[in-house]
């Protein structure tokens, strides 16, 4: 991993952008000599899951949501549309007329 000071960061911004983003490895920033920051090279494909991933309150949500899966205080989307046969044909349907006016 790089480690790159604040001052050539902040000379040198671009040059150490493009050196993470094409090594694909990140950097170390340091202020005094003490990590303060690390730069990671991420793709426009991998950003939202980084993104989500790193969100507290959507990753307890995730958890709270996972606990009630297993008390049985929530369902899967299959199993809701299995005992829902009904409601799984109108959504059907309906994105066929969706997909047929566009």
């Amino acid at each position: 991993m790089a480690v790159v000071n604040m001052r050539e960061l902040a000379r040198s911004t671009s040059r150490v952008v493009d050196s993470v983003h094409r090594s694909g490895k990140a950097a170390l920033v340091t202020r005094g000599g003490r990590p303060v920051v690390a730069m990671i090279p991420i793709d426009e494909a991998a950003l939202e899951d980084w993104v989500l991933a790193h969100s507290p309150g959507f990753v307890a949500s995730l958890r709270t949501a996972d606990a009630d899966l297993r008390r049985g205080r929530a369902m899967s989307l299959d199993e809701f549309l299995a005992r829902n046969p009904v409601r799984r044909a109108a959504s059907a349907a309906k994105k066929v007329r969706a997909h047929s006016t566009s």
